[in-house]
Formats: C-alpha cells, sequence, structure tokens
C-alpha cells in the first residue's frame, strides 16, 4: 500500500473519529438538569468522549505497518506492560476511578457549597482526574479526585428533607418567662419543642421551635403554632 494511501486511510479514520465523538457528545448533552444529575452526565460523556477518541487513534495508527508490528509486540508482552503502566499511572488510574465514584455516589455536585482543607468554596467542575473549587478570593482549589474520595468534607449544601419551624412571641415584660415558656411548651404538642428568650425590649420576645417532616410541613406548623401559642396564653391570662 502506497505511503500517501495510508495517510489518507489515517486521515479519513480520525477524521470519522471527531465526527462521532462531536456527535455522540452532543446527543449526550443534557441542559435544565438538577445538579446531581449534571454531574453524573459530565463524568460519563467525558468517558465515553476520551474512549472513542482513544479507540480511533488506535485504529488509525494500527494502519501504519510498523506501528502495528510494534502494537503486536505489545500484546505479546500485555501482562508484564500492564503491571509497569500500572505501577506508573497507579495515581492518575486512582483519580480516574475516583472520579466516576464523585459521580455516582454524589458526595459533592456541581454548585454546591463545599469546605476542604480549611477552604470554603464552591464547585465549578468535576474532571476525570481534578475537581476544581471556586473559593473566596476567586482563585481555584485544584484537588486530585482521589483526595476528594478519601478525605472528609463538609458540604453544606447537602441537606435533610425536614425543616425547622419557628414562631417568636411577644409578651409583656412583667410576664413570668418561665411560666410562659411552659405555656409556649404545651401549645407546641411537642416534648422537643425548645423555647428561649430571643430579646428583650419593649417587651419580651420568646422564640418556639419544633421540627417539621419538610419545608410545606413547617410552613403550615408555624401558622398553627401562632394560633395554638395565642389561644394558650390568652386562657393564661398573659394577655389580658
Amino acid at each position: 500500500m502506497p505511503w500517501w494511501h495510508r495517510l489518507a486511510v489515517l486521515g479519513g479514520v480520525l477524521l470519522v473519529t471527531l465526527v462521532v465523538a462531536r456527535l455522540v457528545d452532543r446527543r449526550m448533552a443534557r441542559r435544565d438538569l438538577p445538579a446531581a444529575a449534571v454531574t453524573r452526565y459530565r463524568i460519563l460523556r467525558r468517558s465515553v468522549i476520551t474512549a472513542i477518541i482513544f479507540v480511533g487513534l488506535l485504529s488509525a495508527l494500527l494502519v501504519i505497518p510498523q506501528v502495528r508490528a510494534v502494537a503486536t509486540g505489545i500484546l505479546a508482552s500485555s501482562a508484564v506492560i500492564g503491571i509497569v503502566v500500572g505501577f506508573a499511572a497507579q495515581k492518575t488510574i486512582g483519580n480516574f476511578i475516583a472520579g466516576l465514584l464523585i459521580a455516582f455516589s454524589q458526595p459533592i455536585r456541581l454548585g454546591d457549597h463545599v469546605e476542604i482543607e480549611g477552604q470554603m468554596g464552591v464547585v465549578e467542575e468535576i474532571g476525570l482526574t481534578y475537581t476544581f473549587i471556586r473559593v473566596g478570593d476567586n482563585d481555584r482549589l485544584v484537588i486530585p479526585n482521589e483526595r476528594i474520595a478519601s478525605d472528609t468534607i463538609r458540604n453544606s449544601s447537602i441537606r435533610g428533607r425536614r425543616k425547622l419551624a419557628q414562631v417568636t412571641v411577644q409578651v409583656p415584660l412583667d410576664s413570668d418567662l418561665d411560666v410562659v415558656s411552659g405555656l409556649l411548651r404545651e401549645a407546641a404538642e411537642d416534648e422537643r419543642a425548645d423555647v428561649f428568650v430571643a430579646a428583650l425590649a419593649d417587651k419580651a420576645e420568646l422564640m418556639v421551635s419544633v421540627w417539621a417532616d419538610d419545608e410545606p410541613a413547617a410552613e403550615r406548623l408555624e401558622s398553627e403554632l401562632r394560633l395554638r401559642a395565642h389561644k394558650r396564653l390568652r386562657e393564661a391570662g398573659v394577655f389580658a
């Protein structure tokens, strides 16, 4: 086969590879997804595109007889080569695997507010081997994925569904605040309710806090707490 023919085949294979990679990337692109889905899709897209380009480049190089001969020798000693490459690139491979784990286990997601190594920042990018976190002075922390997967990270964006319902009640300053606190606990109808004095100004302000299952339930509970607290304090003569 003439050299120019091999060169044309090589160029054609590379062109097809790039076109396929581009089409696959567009096909996999998603918009307006939740943070968890966006994180997974970005890692998945990059992994797929990297695999397509690697296979395409390898296929193109095998068109050259000299490269094919070397490849045959490499395949014959693949076990030894695999061990050598594994030791040489164990950090890179570890970071790549950690990136996949991060994408699917979701300890952090794009846009999450996190604290790592004493630095607060926002997760800006999760790559195949590194994660980029934007800190307060607009600098970027570039952290290997393996460290993120193994270290302790505080994620302020991942919260439980439970929501704290809080209501503030004002009573006259001459009221017995210990008695009022007991009345508010009775009105809360929850032994875990927390009541504390929030302020002392023209009137005394007491805060009632009760946990609800979720945000809508907390909003309903706050309304009920106001009604029950007002009724209980009127019955006790606090507002008389």
